[in-house]
């Protein structure tokens, strides 16, 4: 059948099975919104206040779901600003497609209105991008984005077309899509009894748990690992929920601001099992100190990430669930009782602690666990808030915190928290920010109230940029150079002003009060919770050190 190049968009999306799309329309997309229009029932199209929230949104919808989130944006600026989400997705190993719609082909290349060169800017942010110039190429182009955004390690796909090639016609027939195979080509037998015979030697294992062990969906064979191998079990920050956090086998996080329980039991195994992670500098510390004392086995599907960071002294490559599965059957059970009670000794010794009195970041984390019983998807933006969400909620199920681990954007946070709640309208959605990541996105608050979105927007309010506040306390001699955000801007008539109920707690037991009304509500909710400027993030490796030399406040008492 002869279509026009927006009616194979459309056409290509449902192949592909997608429901929702997050855009914001604009002239040289119009061809394709016209389509949409006509195809809502089957579409749901969210419009966002800004592009980049659009991009984050599909950012959110992806990872709380495994499927690929899709956003849609104009030529020029319309492009320009999903970058920001894009470079967040790609860093973050997000399967996306981004559509972008530009000039028609006899305006390419002479600075027409509203025309960029968005694939030459994407390049180096994406796993592939395209300019269809050709409309017969359309269809196979759309299809091999798709396959692109989840195949192996996933990531973004942005597809540009020309305006005049939405308008074109063309032969289409529809196909079934088949489902995406797991990576195992590079896989092999040796490896996996190499892989079997480092652990049966080893007498102190640590298991590290990354994103990638989230993506493959390997939780189930991830537990009988754990069990399997007799071993503590650590986390990074985009492993959250990969691994129970309830489980008396985890540690807690590893890194920067992870637990003393954790980097102290890696500093001292004899052999650390890396499951689906690149080795952050944000974990690793002084990479030349990290783990010194063990022999590294990597598990990945990118190839890329072995020996990048950090030199391994064996690996497998291939899906994490296919590797553990094949693992778990070569293994037999191990038993390290005495290095079980070591790191168990170390939990004791050294558990995660905060003042008590006042509201505070970590009792607010506590507070909304309890409240939720662990059942929310918890959504963060970058900072304090950020790592005291990684620390005091447990995370016990994969894909239930949502944050932008690798770019670090401030902004993230409601726009993904507004794709994760229309894909799982059943769940309670949180999204914590602080007040100046807040700032940054905050008009989305507009869209979740279009969308009658039932999210509820913490604001951890201390009046300053808290990360960026707290390293200049620590390593700037307390020269707090523009990180003081004391300008009276009231979140709660901002919230009122678009639609949302505002609320503010100054204290625990009203934060409680509020979030109680709130989780009943089912309505956009944004609570401002106003905590001490001062208070920080620990434990705390400081920048370049290793992971073995964490300390918190007591520690810096005792200097």
């Amino acid at each position: 059948m002869q279509l026009t190049g927006s009616q194979v968009v459309i056409e290509c999306l449902k192949e592909q099975g997608v429901d929702t799309v997050f855009g914001y329309p604009g002239g040289a997309i119009l061809n394709v919104y016209d389509e949409l229009y006509k195809h809502s029932d089957e579409i749901h199209h969210v419009l966002t206040s800004h592009e980049q929230g659009a991009s984050h949104a599909a950012d959110g919808y992806a990872r709380s779901t495994g499927k690929v989130g899709v956003c849609l944006a104009t030529s020029g600026p319309g492009a320009t600003n999903l970058v920001t989400g894009i470079a967040t997705a790609y860093m973050d190993s997000v399967p996306m497609v981004a559509i972008t719609c530009n000039v028609g082909v006899p305006l390419l290349g002479k600075d027409s209105f509203q025309e960029i060169d968005i694939a030459g800017i994407t390049t180096p942010i994406t796993k592939h991008n395209f300019i269809v110039k050709d409309i017969n190429k359309l269809a196979d182009v759309i299809r091999r984005a798709f396959r692109i955004a989840q195949t192996g390690r996933p990531g973004p796909v942005l597809v540009d077309i020309p305006k005049d090639v939405t308008a074109a016609t063309t032969e289409f027939e529809f196909q079934q899509i088949p489902p995406v195979a797991r990576k195992i080509d590079k896989m092999t037998e040796a490896d996996l009894e190499r892989a079997a015979a480092m652990i049966r030697d080893a007498k102190k294992p640590y298991i590290f748990v990354g994103g990638g062990t989230v993506i493959s969906g390997a939780s189930e064979e991830l537990a009988k690992f754990a069990e399997r191998v007799d071993a503590p079990v650590c986390d990074s920050l985009m492993g959250k929920g990969a691994f129970d956090g309830t489980n008396d086998r985890y540690s807690g996080m590893l890194g920067m601001h992870g637990t003393k329980a954790s980097n102290y039991g890696v500093s001292e195994c004899d052999l650390l099992i890396a499951v689906g992670v690149r080795f952050s500098d944000r974990v690793i510390g002084d990479a030349k100190r990290f783990a010194s004392n063990a022999k590294i086995l990597q598990f990945d599907v990118d190839p890329a990430e072995i020996n990048k960071n950090i030199q391994t002294d064996a690996s497998v490559i291939g899906d994490i669930k296919e590797i553990l599965k094949r693992v778990n059957h070569l293994l037999e059970q191990q038993e390290h009782t005495e290095w079980m009670q070591h790191i168990s000794e170390f939990k004791e010794k050294y558990p995660l602690t905060y003042k008590k009195e006042g509201l505070s970041g970590p009792f607010v984390m506590e507070e909304i666990y309890r409240q939720t019983k662990g059942d929310a998807i918890i959504v963060t933006e970058v900072g304090q808030h950020q790592m005291w969400a990684a620390q005091y909620y447990k995370y016990s199920k994969p894909r239930t915190l949502l944050t932008s681990g690798g770019l670090g954007t401030m902004g993230y946070g409601l726009g993904a928290a507004i794709g994760a709640q229309v894909a799982n309208p059943e769940k309670q959605v949180i999204n914590i920010a602080g007040d100046g990541c807040f700032r940054m996105n905050m008009n989305e608050i507009a869209t979740a109230v279009r969308q009658q979105l039932p999210l509820i927007q913490i604001v951890i309010n201390n009046q300053v940029l808290g990360m960026v506040h707290q390293w200049q306390g620590l390593f700037y001699e307390k020269r707090y150079s523009n990180t003081i955000l004391n300008d009276g801007v009231d979140f709660v008539k901002l919230a009122e002003a678009m639609g949302a109920t505002g609320m503010r707690a100054t204290s625990q037991e009203a934060f409680a009060e509020e979030l109680a009304k709130a989780l009943e509500m089912k309505t956009p909710v944004l609570i401002d919770c106003i905590i001490d400027s001062d208070d920080n993030v620990w434990p705390m490796v400081a920048p370049g050190a290793p992971i073995s030399e964490a300390f918190d406040e007591s520690d810096l008492r005792n200097r």
